[in-house]
């Protein structure tokens, strides 16, 4: 908005640079992790090759994928390749499906990491005289240290907010001047919401004017409900803990999909079932291979996100690196109702293109005797009447029908009505069949 956007020059390399740079550390990546890391070395057993047969680009898709259960199977530092003295940090996922995974840096990853996220935050215009305020969980989850990081290497000023304590958040994001806000974009809303509640416009009475979000699908109607909400350019940041964190790809002014930042990280898309690479444009599940990991190498991760590669090779930004379309979702988010494909996001985009829907909602599915039923609960933008209510239920079923190609009961809720989450991740999907 009226920023420099500026770019470090291997942003704007010739593709032959990038892909040059790319095989030299693939093939450094893969020695590395075969010779120190049990797991690989017993993969590259399995098929059959050695790290010499990683010759070219194309000889990437001859290694197995690494999935999250190896991460998990390899507890706690079972995929470290280096010793335990040159860890110096240590994140994890949360191990609400099982052992959760950990990931460890070194110095030069954590350096690494914060001229990523430095880069990202580049990207979207931010810069030394920028306000940048972290409202992340400052703990095992990535995002938060991976903000801080990223914006002292830009020399922002950067405040350590950390997530809960809403009000208070609202209050010093005035007070203190923040023009950048970072944070999962559910807790943009909520912030929003509570400043209103407080008396507090986001738009007219805060400078922020820049707001940058990841760590959960979050749909373009959506996006535009925070735009407006904070008078605000929103840019979406794509990255996992096992990737160092966010960071990973971003967007770039014109919100045309995410740049991956290719020196760090080679991309395919596969097919979900086959693991056949797909061709541009089609979608399928984002794998990632991170080529300057110096901890824990990752050959060919398997993220289970859905995405789909641009078939174009340069950008109006100026950037030659490859972009992804923004997430869908995750493979197995996906529900199954009846036998027909759902995809929460479908859903989003359904509820939110109606101006008269707030922006909290639950899905839940239950089994009722020997069928699937998909309930969904909806808050209305301003309290509604009874019979208003009914109405608005009965058109978002009928628009949902035509959507998902299944019947799904809507309930309108008053404003408010649906529990908040202050900080995390919005619990969208409560599926009670696996109860």
């Amino acid at each position: 908005m009226g920023k420099p956007y500026i770019l470090d020059p291997i942003e704007k390399a010739p593709r032959e640079e990038i892909e040059r740079i790319q095989l030299k550390r693939l093939k450094e990546t893969v020695r590395r992790a075969y010779e120190n890391v049990p797991i690989y070395r017993r993969k590259f057993q399995e098929a059959g090759i050695t790290p010499d047969d990683i010759r070219s680009l194309e000889d990437l898709r001859k290694i197995p994928f690494t999935y999250k259960n190896d991460l998990r199977e390899a507890y706690p530092y079972g995929m470290f390749a280096v010793p335990l003295s040159e860890v110096i940090e240590i994140h994890a996922s949360s191990g609400t499906t099982g052992k959760p995974t950990v990931v460890g840096y070194t110095a030069t990853d954590i350096e690494n990491w914060s001229n990523l996220m430095a880069r990202s935050f580049a990207a979207a215009g931010v810069t030394k005289d920028d306000i940048l305020y972290v409202a992340l969980g400052y703990h095992w989850f990535t995002g938060g240290l991976g903000f801080h990081y990223g914006g002292q290497k830009l020399g922002a000023m950067v405040v350590p907010a950390g997530t809960g304590f809403t009000q208070r958040h609202v209050q010093m994001i005035k007070d203190l001047g923040a023009t950048v806000l970072g944070a999962v974009p559910n807790y943009a809303l909520r912030l929003a919401e509570v400043a209103l509640e407080m008396g507090i416009d986001p738009a007219k009475d805060t400078k922020v004017r820049t707001g940058i979000f990841g760590a959960e699908m979050w749909s373009d109607e959506l996006r535009k409900r925070i735009n407006e909400l904070w008078d605000m350019d929103s840019y979406d940041i794509y990255g996992m803990s096992e990737l160092y964190g966010p960071g990973t790809a971003m967007e770039c002014q014109y919100h045309n999909g995410l740049h991956v930042w290719e020196d760090h990280y080679i991309v395919e898309v596969v097919d979900p079932k086959t693991g056949e690479v797909l061709e541009p444009e089609e979608e399928g599940v984002l794998v990632v291979t991170p080529i300057t990991h110096e901890a824990m190498p990752l050959l060919r991760y398997w993220t289970n996100d859905l995405t789909f590669i641009y078939d174009t090779r340069s950008c109006e930004c100026g950037r030659t690196m490859r972009k992804i379309a923004r997430i869908k979702g995750r493979a197995d988010d996906m529900l199954i109702i009846n036998g027909v494909n759902v995809f929460p996001s479908a859903v989003e985009i359904t509820l939110l293109s109606d101006p008269r829907v707030g922006h909290n909602y639950q899905i839940v599915v239950e089994r009722e005797g020997n069928l699937d039923r998909m309930y969904v609960f909806v808050e209305s933008k301003e309290k509604l009447s009874d019979e208003d209510k009914e109405k608005l239920a009965r058109e978002l079923e009928y628009k949902l029908r035509e959507v998902l190609i299944i019947s799904p009961r809507v309930k309108v809720m008053d404003p408010g009505e649906i529990p908040r989450v202050e900080g995390g991740k919005a619990k969208r999907v409560i599926d009670k069949r696996k109860l």
